[in-house]
């Protein structure tokens, strides 16, 4: 099972991102995949999610009407558009997947938001 996160780099404020997690080695099609994000010194916190079906979203409040969420499932790839960049976005960013009990992570892509 892998979870491969690109697309993190150095940004100026207001600037924009787009992060891709592509998924091999399990279903990703039946997974309800996720965005989390952390920042030094802080929890993990839940940013983005989406059912299997790519239907259903979910939005953390600090995110919404910036971040946008979506999946292709058949490139079996996760993606995070991220617009409007502020400097309390820095962190990094994991990529999870879920199916009931069945639970993975990446390694994470670093987001530096910084004039």
């Amino acid at each position: 099972v892998q979870l491969v996160e690109s697309g993190g780099g150095l940004v100026q404020p207001g600037g924009s991102l787009r992060l891709s997690c592509a998924a091999s080695g399990f279903s990703f099609w039946l997974y309800d995949m996720s965005w989390y994000r952390q920042a030094p010194g802080k929890e993990r916190e839940l940013v983005a999610s989406i059912n299997s079906a790519g239907g259903t979203f979910n939005y953390a409040d600090s995110v919404k009407g910036r971040f946008t969420i979506s999946r292709d499932n058949g490139k079996n790839t996760l993606y995070l558009q991220m617009n409007s960049l502020k400097p309390e976005d820095t962190a990094v960013y994991y990529c999870n997947a879920r199916h009931f009990q069945l639970s993975y992570r990446g390694q994470g892509t670093q987001v530096t938001v910084s004039s």
